[in-house]
């Protein structure tokens, strides 16, 4: 009896209209902690045909030139050009931001989490960044389509939004076995055949990033499979922050505690705790004690300390994990405060994050693994 399975994740590219709603997000909290480290920032977009309105709750003591930040940061991203009915040019900005709540303010003045919630961290040794496979692919396949598409005579019909997803095989013990399906929609100019644009994506993107043996002779591709993509980005669909968190963590492998990161500051657990979680989860793994790791943290607002902290090695480590679940609370602090001096995460570091994926890239401190020979020194 054949016991393998299968899996999928699937990601975006910055072009996507909710990844265009959450780079604005994150530029704007950028923005805001590069002139005033202390802003609280609760940003959150919605783009449509030919308008994007910007709304939240902020506190800070500096300035930003809204209407400028935005064009930038939809010019960056590739809308450019007239035609497309959304562009940097073009676009209406609508800025409705407001002052954030007082209530809000006492709790998160005196140290305490910006909002009640739980949060997960995951790792896993399937891949070299201790992410899963399916995610770790989908995301380097968009980013491959963002890199050609910025690459001169490369494939010069391809517009900003696109879609992957990767559906892979495992054995019963839960190796790697091979990779099942790929699916990629590309957005493009309208005067280029669908054969030259499966055979590109084919040969330009996936054989470059998906592991030669991993494809055979089963594998299926599917490039742009409704036969169009011509209509793209937000006149094509509503983009709206916040709307991709499973593709912002991990795929769908892991649990999710439901809240967002981008356009939030760290005051907000959701964001910051998240990123400890995983850092954790990480470091458990790396270190060798576990093959994988789960960890949920919960908090209450106002309340520095986490409610509470649960470890799940899926029974993959010889470490009970209760002794985990105490080892962390008494030697890492997980307050707000915590979390942020230990990352720094008072700097303008966020937009970065706002697509392809906030966990499994090396440029961002969570993803750090300072603390292995911590974890070794107590139960390796």
């Amino acid at each position: 009896m054949n016991n393998s399975y299968l899996f999928t994740s699937e990601s975006v590219s910055e072009g996507h209209p909710d990844k265009i709603c959450d780079q604005v997000s994150d530029a704007v909290l950028d923005a805001m902690l590069t002139d005033d480290p202390q802003s609280r920032v609760a940003c959150e977009c919605y783009a449509t045909t030919g308008m994007i309105v910007v709304g939240g709750e902020i506190k800070t003591n500096t300035y930003v030139d809204l209407q400028s930040l935005v064009r930038n940061v939809i010019r960056d991203i590739g809308y450019d050009k007239n035609g497309l009915r959304f562009d940097a040019d073009s676009a209406a900005v609508i800025n409705v931001i407001n002052q954030q709540s007082s209530d809000i303010a006492m709790g998160v003045d005196t140290g305490g989490a910006g909002d009640q919630g739980m949060m997960f961290g995951y790792a896993i040794n399937e891949t070299e960044e201790l992410m899963p496979a399916t995610i770790t692919y989908a995301h380097k396949l968009v980013k491959k389509l963002a890199d050609l598409r910025r690459e001169p005579g490369v494939m010069d019909y391809l517009r900003p939004d696109s879609k992957s997803q990767v559906t892979i095989e495992y054995a019963d013990n839960g190796e790697i076995l091979r990779v099942d399906t790929v699916v990629i929609s590309t957005q493009h100019d309208p005067d280029v055949s669908q054969s030259l644009i499966k055979e590109d994506v084919i040969s330009k993107v996936i054989n470059s990033v998906i592991p030669a043996q991993y494809l055979d002779d089963k594998t299926k591709y599917y490039v742009n499979p409704t036969g169009n993509f011509v209509i793209g980005g937000p006149h094509g669909d509503t983009g709206l922050t916040g709307r991709k968190i499973i593709v912002d963590t991990y795929g769908g492998r892991a649990p999710h505690g439901g809240g967002a990161f981008s356009g939030k500051d760290s005051t907000k657990v959701d964001r910051s705790a998240a990123y400890a979680a995983r850092y954790l989860a990480k470091n458990i793994v790396a270190s060798g004690i576990a093959k994988e790791c789960t960890i949920q943290v919960s908090y209450a607002i106002g309340i520095a300390q986490p409610v509470s902290i649960l470890v799940n090695t899926h029974g993959t480590s010889s470490v009970n994990d209760r002794l985990l679940d105490k080892f962390i609370l008494d030697n890492i602090d997980l307050s707000p405060k915590g979390i942020i001096e230990r990352f720094g995460l008072r700097r303008p570091i966020f937009r970065s994050t706002a697509a392809y994926g906030h966990f499994g890239r090396n440029e961002f401190p969570w993803e750090a693994t300072d603390i292995v020979e911590l974890f070794k020194k107590n139960f390796a």
